[in-house]
């Protein structure tokens, strides 16, 4: 790598860490917390303000992967990772956490962005519509709106993406009219963009072009549909994409919208999806949202996947939606699946068993054979979801677990069992409270003192996540 090259690298991982400073800490993800907890203090306004031109200087010509690590350090996505279907950068997307918190900018400096959205180089373009995009739509709307009707299909796809980052209301209609813009990406951001302001009046239009010839464009349009809450006019729409579209991205997609909006009138259509799909994320999508839904006319046909489908995603999914019903006749489909092949399947399951924690309910023989489960994590569920049942007859199942467990967690999650189980021997209390471990003797006295909501609470999220 040259000198020159290094300086505008270094440059931007500066501007990197400016970004991140705003929100008081590096943009380091803590992959040993839960979401949204970073680590680090998230108070706003404080650290260093952005040097526009400095950050704009640094983006031009840097290494696209570089840059895509600095622009996605902006937090103005929305919902989850569904960003614009097209960015300058979209060749070079990279994940990392979008810790930027917004403040506004001087005058100059958002004229200097306007330019940099015309800009030749991608990075700069790409910079300067996610830090346009951190400012209130009623500042910079009006002139992404004007750019929006640019002879030049790049900038008026970045002027659609940019008025999708402010939400701009004042931008509902021109973004209309855009979604027959003869450029596939002007199309697609606009879509997407109307997804994000959530106004009524694009319902219709964007549901005009899930017939788009472009794939591209579809998607865009019905995961804007289906993040709009008044949509439920959309849905025998969504049931003709997710029967009838050649792609099976797009077909995904309609599934996940019809599972967003709860849609009653979708589950055969779900049903006959995940029993024929040919492709196997089409049928995860639909076994995800028949969970959602919670309607038990799924049940049947999420057992019959539980059974059957090669795809061990597709049977996991299928358990964590019966888990999510909550119907009670599925303990048997359930049960069975504590034997899959695949630990994720049998983990869910016994999850599934524990949420349907009715009183007086028997812990399956299946679920018991869990605790000597080759994987810690199955281990864990299955001795979390006893706890759930608080079934006596498991108690000398759950003993002899915990006198082989070596997993700090799941011994945890065994003591916990047994209290609630009704363990009241003496003998084996006498062991815990006087065990070497501190975790296991303030486990016990929790457990005997009846704080018995302590961890593990093992509570699965499905895959796939409900994000298109």
């Amino acid at each position: 790598m040259n000198g020159v090259i290094m300086q505008r690298v270094l440059g931007l991982a500066i501007a990197t860490f400016a970004f991140s400073s705003i929100s008081g800490g590096p943009a380091v993800a803590n992959l040993g917390r839960s979401s949204g907890d970073h680590g680090f203090d998230q108070g706003r306004g404080r650290g260093i303000p952005v040097d526009v031109p400095a950050l704009l200087t640094a983006a031009k010509g840097a290494p696209p992967m570089i840059c895509s690590l600095a622009a996605n350090s902006i937090r103005n996505w929305g919902w989850g990772d569904w960003d614009a279907p097209a960015t300058p950068l979209s060749f070079a997307k990279a994940t990392t956490p979008n810790d930027f918190e917004s403040q506004q900018l001087s005058a100059s400096d958002i004229q200097l962005l306007f330019a940099g959205l015309a800009a030749e180089d991608p990075c700069v373009r790409e910079l300067s519509v996610r830090l346009l995009g951190t400012q209130k739509a009623e500042t910079v709307g009006g002139d992404l709106v004007t750019r929006l009707g640019s002879g030049d299909a790049g900038l008026r796809s970045v002027a659609a993406l940019g008025l999708g980052l402010v939400e701009a209301q004042n931008a509902v209609d021109p973004l209309i009219r855009a979604l027959r813009d003869a450029a596939v990406d002007v199309r697609a951001n606009s879509a997407w963009a109307l997804g994000r302001i959530e106004n009524g009046r694009a319902l219709q239009p964007l549901v005009g072009i899930f017939g788009d010839n472009d794939e591209k464009v579809r998607l865009a349009a019905v995961a804007a549909v289906g993040h709009m809450d008044d949509s439920t006019s959309s849905i025998p729409a969504l049931i003709r994409v997710l029967r009838q579209d050649a792609s099976p991205n797009v077909r995904r997609v309609a599934a996940w919208a019809l599972g967003n909006l709860e849609a009653r009138d979708g589950v055969s259509a779900l049903i006959d999806a995940l029993a024929r799909d040919s492709d196997a994320r089409v049928r995860e999508m639909s076994a995800w949202a028949l969970g959602n839904i919670e309607d038990r006319r799924a049940v049947p046909a999420l057992g019959t996947a539980l059974r059957g489908d090669s795809e061990d995603r597709v049977r996991e999914t299928a358990v964590w939606s019966l888990g999510n019903i909550e119907d009670r006749s599925a303990m048997e489909i359930l049960a069975a699946a504590t034997g899959d092949r695949n630990p994720n399947v049998r983990g869910t399951a016994a999850w599934a068993i524990g949420n349907m924690d009715e009183e007086g309910t028997r812990a399956p023989a299946g679920l018991l054979r869990l605790l000597s489960d080759e994987n810690t994590d199955v281990r864990l569920k299955a001795a979390w979801a006893l706890g759930q049942l608080e079934d006596s007859n498991a108690i000398s199942a759950i003993r002899d677990a915990l006198k082989i467990e070596k997993n700090d967690h799941v011994r945890k999650a065994l003591i916990r069992a047994l209290m609630k189980s009704g363990e009241s021997s003496q003998e084996t209390l006498t062991q815990l409270l006087s065990s070497s471990d501190p975790a296991i003797r303030e486990a016990a006295v929790r457990g005997i003192a009846g704080a018995r909501s302590f961890d593990p609470w093992p509570w699965p999220w499905p895959r796939p996540r409900p994000f298109p």
